[in-house]
């Protein structure tokens, strides 16, 4: 059983980045000294809220993170090219000494496609294509593709991965087709963090079934998930400590629309969120455990909430909690 940390670099216009980053090179530390396994940024381009770009964010982090993975929870990735998302990547790996985990998606905001000039429908190919390129730029082979999106006339990538034959790759879906498609490509499906436990389980238990079709076996199987943590005395104490917070950040996705995050509120509240006691969250983390979850990458920081609070939430799981999952 593995346990990460999804940093929420997201802040209100307008705050002291300088600071916030500050705080987030503490809070890793923390991390790290804990025993976390793992820690993970964000993706996003033109938010309402000022959101540090994650590979120079995960860069800075490098030499404060031990030997814990970094990543990226996730990166859209068709919004670059895969010769610029190679070597970039690839100099991260070397950064990391090889702890580099590429967390990847095919993203869902209208403005940020609009932007970069991309055709939002073609987003799951060019995911794809993009993917499927930088794999054969990692094997350091010159590289001819002519495909619906990209070409490439012999070339070959200045940068190679320490991890061989390249970092482990996860990919986000949150429907049916995705996590399918997913699964066919023999490829960790990273669940996110909304979404109840009963989607939660029944979807691990249909992707596991199409991976093993597929002709992938579970040996060193990945089977990562998202969840929001907020550990304290009880489950009206968690909400007490950070509850307006949790609600206020995913209050920013409605604009884009998710309006569920308002409508479904309560139901979400309840059943998405790691919210509770050290006895409730073992009991949470148990059930997904036996469903087949072993890598659960935890947000602990939401807009507003002062950065003590998140180190006092992953201090305490990691004195009552983490124990009782490790040998």
């Amino acid at each position: 059983m593995r346990f990460g940390i999804l940093l929420d670099h997201q802040y209100a216009a307008g705050d002291d980045l300088g600071r916030r980053i500050g705080e987030t090179v503490e809070y890793v530390q923390h991390v790290r000294d804990l025993g976390y396994d793992s820690v993970f940024g964000i993706h996003h381009y033109l938010s309402s809220l000022s959101t540090p770009q994650p590979l120079p964010l995960l860069s800075r982090l490098v030499d404060h993170s031990g030997t814990m993975q970094l990543g990226t929870g996730i990166l859209i990735l068709p919004l670059g090219h895969p010769v610029h998302w190679a070597e970039e990547i690839a100099t991260i790996d070397q950064m990391s000494g090889g702890r580099f985990v590429l967390g990847i998606g095919s993203g869902y905001r209208d403005v940020e496609f609009a932007s970069f000039g991309i055709d939002r429908r073609t987003r799951v190919s060019r995911m794809n294509e993009a993917l499927a390129v930088m794999q054969r730029l990692w094997t350091g082979e010159t590289v001819h593709h002519e495909g619906k999106h990209f070409a490439l006339d012999g070339v070959r990538c200045s940068v190679l991965p320490v991890q061989r034959p390249h970092p482990p790759v996860w990919v986000g879906a949150n429907g049916p087709t995705g996590i399918a498609r997913i699964a066919r490509q023999g490829l960790p499906w990273l669940a996110p963090s909304n979404v109840r436990r009963n989607w939660a389980v029944g979807n691990l238990a249909d992707y596991r079934e199409q991976r093993r079709a597929a002709g992938f076996d579970e040996d060193g199987a990945v089977f990562p998930i998202h969840r929001d943590l907020c550990v304290a005395d009880s489950a009206e104490a968690a909400f007490a400590v950070a509850g307006d917070a949790v609600r206020r950040s995913y209050g920013e996705y409605v604009q884009y629309g998710m309006d569920f995050f308002e409508s479904q509120w309560d139901a979400i509240k309840e059943k998405a969120l790691f919210f509770g006691s050290p006895d409730d969250i073992a009991a949470k983390i148990r059930d997904f455990a036996d469903a087949g979850y072993n890598h659960f990458v935890f947000r602990a920081q939401w807009l507003g909430l002062p950065i003590e609070r998140s180190i006092e939430i992953v201090e305490r799981f990691a004195r009552e909690v983490m124990p009782r999952f490790r040998p």
